[in-house]
């Protein structure tokens, strides 16, 4: 299928990933009680291969699903150790164990964080489904800390001709600035399709 898409549907690209990451941060702040906003700062169409050299190998933590439906491929959250305690943190308050300034975590750490990578993986595939008129069904999500060129490897490292969707982001919440990198992998053919059939 040709790749090919009317120059006014280009447009979506940006609806996908503000709806996204509105959607991203309305379950955030529900969750938490935390005024949270999730803004998108750039948009970047790339090769997988650079994307592992992009991604690098520093040590991260990764939230990733597998669409299970149109555009299928996967989606993969990265964000460092201190983002993830300052998110679990600003989670879970003064109700339990967290300490932002000690190395590891604890299990209510891993328990929040976890909770956190369900609220933003679903909530990014939910902006996405409403941008495109259809539903996302998606697989459940998979946690890893490690180089993060291993996680795309392990994804989609055998789709080496293949282009992926980058999104850089950021969650501001309790005053504090977390980066979180987007980076998804759809079957691009079949987002074109998706993309062809919505009306602008």
């Amino acid at each position: 299928m040709s790749l090919m898409i009317d120059i006014r549907k280009l447009g979506l690209f940006n609806r996908m990933a503000k709806e996204g990451g509105n959607t991203v941060a309305n379950h955030l702040g529900q969750m938490t009680g935390m005024e949270t906003e999730m803004e998108i700062t750039k948009i970047n169409f790339i090769d997988i291969p650079d994307i592992k050299t992009h991604v690098g190998d520093e040590k991260q933590i990764g939230i990733s699903i597998r669409m299970l439906e149109p555009p299928h491929g996967h989606i993969l959250f990265l964000f460092n150790a201190q983002s993830a305690k300052e998110l679990a943190h600003g989670m879970i308050g003064d109700m339990g164990d967290t300490d932002p300034t000690a190395s590891g975590f604890t299990d209510m750490e891993r328990s929040a964080i976890q909770e956190i990578g369900n609220i933003m993986t679903s909530g990014f595939i939910d902006g996405w489904a409403n941008v495109l008129n259809t539903t996302i069904d998606m697989s459940t999500p998979n946690f890893t800390f490690g180089p993060g060129s291993g996680m795309v490897d392990e994804l989609v490292g055998d789709r080496e001709t293949d282009m992926a969707l980058m999104f850089d982001s950021r969650v501001h919440a309790l005053e504090s600035d977390i980066d979180v990198t987007v980076y998804t992998f759809p079957r691009l053919d079949e987002l074109v399709g998706l993309m062809q059939e919505i009306e602008v």
